[in-house]
């Protein structure tokens, strides 16, 4: 596939999004939203005979909440902090099972994670497609657990050639659905997130982009999520 065709796909995906989130956003007007910030800093180590470990810390701030039919003003609220450590290990040429902990800091309340995941990736000529498999178990005091079912498809493209080199740009999407049970009660959640990328060196990278999520619209008013994902990636 040459590099132009790849980027007409992206494109397309790109304004497939901003349509999605248009008719999604204000055709359910009785919904509720959030909007804010998602940074999150992600450390990566390789170890011997194919493992990685991986430490990312995320959090998130929200600057206005409610409803759609209700006029709300911007109101700075820190809105929690995550910890999640990973470890992974290559199997076959390109795939990679994982397992991790997780843990979320809300207020007074501590919610824990228990993560397992098997990652495919398949690298073509000019891009590079990841299928992601996970599954987790959350755990929180006082509520029932909680467990999810997740896939995303992730795809990723340098913006000035074949080959993303140091010091150039490249382009980011990811799609994803969530799955999940908890006692008798199912929710699926949909993400959209493109993401613009700069590599800075072969251990430093730097991502800019949107993460929209939509869930509760199986059964009631839908719920939207609007966040400003900055994304530092470091390898030591």
């Amino acid at each position: 596939m040459s590099f132009n065709l790849t980027r007409n796909i992206a494109t397309k995906g790109v304004l497939t999004f901003f349509i999605f989130l248009f008719f999604t956003a204000f055709g359910t007007a009785q919904g509720a939203y959030q909007f804010g910030l998602l940074p999150s800093i992600n450390f990566s180590k390789k170890l011997k005979k194919d493992w990685k470990v991986n430490l990312k810390f995320q959090s998130r701030h929200l600057l206005k909440q409610g409803r759609w039919d209700t006029q709300n003003e911007l109101n700075y609220d820190y809105g929690l902090s995550d910890f999640a450590l990973m470890s992974s290990k290559k199997v076959g040429l390109n795939n990679k099972v994982a397992g991790g902990y997780f843990i979320r800091f809300k207020e007074d309340k501590i919610i824990q994670r228990l993560i397992q995941q098997f990652t495919i990736v398949r690298k073509y000529n000019s891009f590079r497609l990841a299928h992601r498999i996970s599954a987790d178990q959350t755990f929180e005091n006082e509520k029932k657990p909680k467990y999810r079912l997740r896939y995303r498809l992730a795809s990723e493209f340098p913006l000035n050639g074949l080959t993303l080199d140091e010091k150039e740009f490249y382009l980011k999407i990811n799609h994803e659905y969530l799955n999940a049970f908890q006692k008798k009660d199912y929710d699926l959640e949909i993400r959209l997130v493109p993401l613009l990328g700069y590599k800075y060196s072969d251990n430093n990278k730097l991502e800019l982009g949107f993460d929209y999520r939509i869930n509760s619209f199986l059964s009631e008013a839908a719920e939207h999520r609007f966040w400003i994902a900055i994304n530092w990636f470091i390898a030591l």
